[in-house]
């Protein structure tokens, strides 16, 4: 078993951009936490499925996303870490994450997070500029950026802040500034994506009544190409397409995921892999807790196939510096996928926005930011 993964439904306020599963409402935090620590234990048996095929199997990675994670008291986190220990067997340096905003991060929180075990924090800065923060209707505002991230560096070195790049009415020259700031407080990893609209958000309604102008692809683009070439030059490296670290500091979580490995999803919303199935829980806090209450698990279970699998890996590889391995297309999936590959790729090697090297299918720099559109057509159709 690769990792636990530990959904926190539950957000301060509601940013424009967002799709994902959370409340506003504080209410039933307190229940919530005890039906996460009962999850965690109705899990075990899934683990304990996956030792026995494996001595060596172990939890590697904990991961507190949501929603934001630092909602929760210190007393609330231990109750959960103390559940995964008690009940999971733990590698002897396990990664152990918490997604955090910064206006939670204070002092006493960041010291009592060290204390606690926490390894890795993931901060969703997002921007350096008010107005930008603003218009994403985040938390936090600059000077709290700022300070967090003054505090937090004294405390943890291995720290991830996420950027978002392609915001209306963002120059080159901004965006660069974002990066340099980021850089300035000796950050090691940086996860960074482009301004998504999503349907049915908040953004999505603003941008419909002429409120806030819709991001360009061809700005995103630009804002990429600016990141990846700043990021290179000051020895990140560019690991997989949003995510960018020092040596030694990428996301093990992150890249456990992508590399297909095993993983257990705990909370509403939050979706799990065991290799062969794919399984998700009902995002609906209320019908989360009653059913968690009532000892059911309360998530469905899709297996896959293997068309499935084959497209989950090109679209995974193509994303990473791994790539997609011709040599395992052939063992794993057979050579009929590897000839449907390789036709499919050939037009993408003449553009020269993939290219082949040891047998492994890469995108080129300026396939990079094309990735999740080449993948999917090298896909195969159910």
């Amino acid at each position: 078993m690769s990792g636990i993964y530990i959904h926190i439904p539950f957000c301060k306020q509601a940013c424009h951009y967002c799709d994902f599963h959370f409340s506003t409402s504080m209410k039933k935090k307190d229940e919530m936490v005890l039906a996460l620590a009962k999850e965690i234990v109705m899990r075990k048996s899934e683990f304990l499925d996956c030792a026995r095929s494996s001595k060596e199997e172990y939890v590697e990675t904990i991961y507190f996303g949501g929603g934001t994670p630092s909602r929760l008291s210190i007393a609330d986190l231990k109750l959960l870490m103390d559940a995964v220990f008690d009940n999971y067997s733990i590698s002897k340096n396990p990664e152990i994450t918490l997604e955090a905003n910064p206006d939670d991060l204070s002092e006493e929180y960041l010291i009592s997070l060290k204390q606690l075990g926490i390894n890795r924090l993931s901060i969703g800065i997002q921007s350096f500029f008010e107005d930008d923060l603003q218009m994403m209707n985040r938390a936090h505002n600059s000077a709290e950026a700022k300070k967090c991230l003054e505090i937090a560096t004294k405390y943890f070195d291995n720290i991830s802040l996420d950027l978002i790049y392609g915001i209306p009415n963002m120059s080159n020259d901004k965006w660069k500034q974002n990066i340099e700031t980021a850089l300035s407080f000796g950050i090691l990893h940086i996860s960074s994506y482009a301004l998504t609209v999503e349907s049915k958000t908040a953004l999505d309604k603003l941008i419909q009544k002429g409120q806030i102008a819709e991001p360009k692809d061809e700005v995103a683009s630009e804002h990429f190409m600016i990141l990846v070439e700043t990021l290179e030059a000051n020895g990140f490296v560019h690991y997989e397409l949003s995510n960018f670290g020092k040596p030694d500091y990428f996301s093990r979580n992150n890249s456990a995921y992508w590399l297909g490995e095993k993983y257990i999803g705990i909370g509403p919303s939050a979706h799990s892999y065991d290799g062969i199935s794919r399984s998700w829980n009902i995002a609906n806090n209320s019908l989360y807790l009653k059913n968690i209450q009532d000892d059911k698990l309360p998530n469905e279970t899709e297996k896959l196939s293997v068309e499935d699998r084959y497209n989950e890996y090109i679209m995974t590889g193509l994303r990473t510096i791994w790539g997609v391995s011709l040599n395992r297309i052939e063992i794993e999936f057979g050579q009929t996928y590897l000839d449907y590959l390789l036709k499919q790729s050939q037009k993408f090697l003449n553009d020269d926005l993939l290219f082949i090297e040891n047998e492994v299918l890469k995108p080129t720099l300026k396939g990079k930011f094309l990735a999740d559109g080449i993948a999917s057509d090298l896909f195969i159709l159910n």
